[in-house]
This record gives structure tokens, C-alpha cells and sequence, in this order.
């Protein structure tokens, strides 16, 4: 069975991905199980292995220049986290992967702290950007409000001299913009959405969609869940492509998916 753009499948990633040829996708977006911090319904078999192998298979079909979005936290057990997520990053670069950037999802959510964990409260997680080569796609977000907006600065412009840019005793007005870029730490509220455990907010999958691809490119979710890669790449006008072996999850997403047709 060929590979079908804008679906979601009902199987085990690794199924969907031996159907897929090489260099095929643009842009995976993806959250998968923390060690075994969630069951999903029973129906997941979660372990080094399987990770590897799913890593492995997706430096495989993601194109040259193309990113994966590896967002992800660890277990804490007896007292200290596990470890997996850093685990995972450096196995992703024994698959090929460039660590291009080690992000951080700043979760924006009151959670309960233990007070006899002696940890500080946990409010982040890793987000892998893992790239196959050089990153082709860079759309960066200009969202953060500069303080001086408006204001004009002085700058002495140069020119090019066999050796190095000297100044050329002119000078350059520049008005300072409205927004400036953002940084790798990214503040989004965590949302709950009935019926999955553990969604990622779709600001989070729409930034990255926005940052990493162009209208028109493929972007992959091999833990689909409820459907938030796809609504959030249909929305931008990308196409999507989902492995999900929930198949109680596949239909939240196709809910929401129809919803979406219908705004």
C-alpha cells in the first residue's frame, strides 16, 4: 500500500515508515512516550529498542536539508530522571542527525510539587531539533516586543577592503522594529484536550511547522495522538502524514481534522 499524503494511519510508525521511500518527508513534529510515563490506552510497547529503531528509520525518510522535532521529557525514579531524552539526542546523531539546536518548551502550567522530592518543580521539556545535513528551511519568528520600538540609532557603515571592512566615515540611521526574533526557550501554555493523556498545545506544533517548512512540504507526526501536527499543518497549508496505533486517538484526530474543514 502506497503512501497516502493527508491521512492518518492506524499502525505502528515503523509500518507506515517501510512504506515511505528515501528522503520523502520534509519536517517530522513529533512528541513521543517519555520511558513510561504513559500507557495510551495499554496499547503501547515502549522501550530502547524501539526508539532506536524509529530514529534510525526516520533519518532515513526525512529529505536532505529536512528537520524532525523530537519533543520529549524523562521519568523520575526514586528521586532522580532517568536520562532518556539526552539518550535519544545522542543516538539521533549516531543515526546521522545534526543536533542543530537544543530547544526548550517552557510549559506554562501550574503542577503539583511534592515537597519531600528535594527537586525544584519541573516546568520544561526538550525539544530536539535534529536536522539531516544543513537546514534548508529557516523561517524565523519575529514575536518579542523590543523596548525601544520605534526609536532611530546611529550606525558608521564600512567598505569592502582586500583584507577587511574598514569604515567609510559615513553613517547609517536605523529604526529600531516593533518585534524582535525569538530565542530557543519558548513559553506556551499547556492544553488539555479530552479523551489523550498528554497533548502537546498546538502553538507548539504551528511555531515549528511556521519555522522549519514552507507551504506545500510534507510533514510527518509517527505519534500522531490527537491529531495536533495534522490540524496545525492543514491550517498552514502543508500536507500531513500520521502513524497513530491508537486507533481510539485516530478518530479524535479525524474529529478534529473534520472540524477544521468546516471553519
Amino acid at each position: 500500500m502506497a503512501i497516502e499524503l493527508n491521512t492518518i494511519y492506524n499502525e505502528d510508525c515503523l509500518e507506515t515508515m517501510k512504506r515511505m521511500p528515501d528522503n520523502f518527508v520534509d519536517l517530522v513534529v513529533t512528541s513521543p512516550p517519555y520511558d513510561n510515563l504513559r500507557t495510551y490506552n495499554g496499547s503501547l510497547v515502549w522501550s530502547e529498542m524501539i526508539w532506536k529503531n524509529i530514529l534510525t528509520e526516520l533519518f532515513r525518510v526525512t529529505k536532505e536539508g529536512g528537520v524532525v522535532v523530537w519533543v520529549v521529557g524523562d521519568a523520575t525514579i526514586k528521586g532522580s530522571e532517568t536520562g532518556t531524552s539526552s539518550k535519544q539526542a545522542l543516538w539521533a546523531i549516531e543515526c546521522g542527525f545534526n543536533l542543530h539546536d537544543t530547544m526548550i518548551w517552557h510549559k506554562l502550567a501550574k503542577f503539583p510539587h511534592h515537597e519531600n522530592s528535594k527537586r525544584y518543580k519541573q516546568q520544561f521539556e526538550y525539544m530536539f531539533v535534529l536536522s539531516k545535513g544543513f537546514v534548508k528551511t529557516y523561517n524565523p519568528i519575529y514575536d518579542v516586543p523590543n523596548k525601544s520600538a520605534g526609536k532611530n540609532f546611529t550606525i558608521k557603515t564600512k567598505k569592502k577592503s582586500h583584507d577587511n571592512d574598514v569604515p567609510n566615515g559615513k553613517t547609517k540611521n536605523i529604526k529600531i522594529a516593533k518585534y524582535r526574533m525569538r530565542d530557543n526557550v519558548w513559553a506556551i501554555s499547556q492544553t488539555g484536550l479530552d479523551g489523550h493523556p498528554a497533548p502537546f498545545p498546538e502553538q507548539l506544533a504551528h511555531d515549528h511547522i511556521i519555522s522549519w517548512s514552507n507551504e506545500g512540504d510534507i510533514v510527518y507526526d509517527p505519534f500522531m495522538g490527537s491529531g495536533t501536527t495534522a490540524v496545525a499543518s492543514k491550517e498552514l497549508n502543508r500536507n500531513y502524514i500520521g502513524s497513530e496505533i491508537s486507533k481510539e486517538y485516530c478518530d479524535i484526530a479525524e474529529k478534529r481534522l473534520a472540524q477544521e474543514v468546516l471553519l
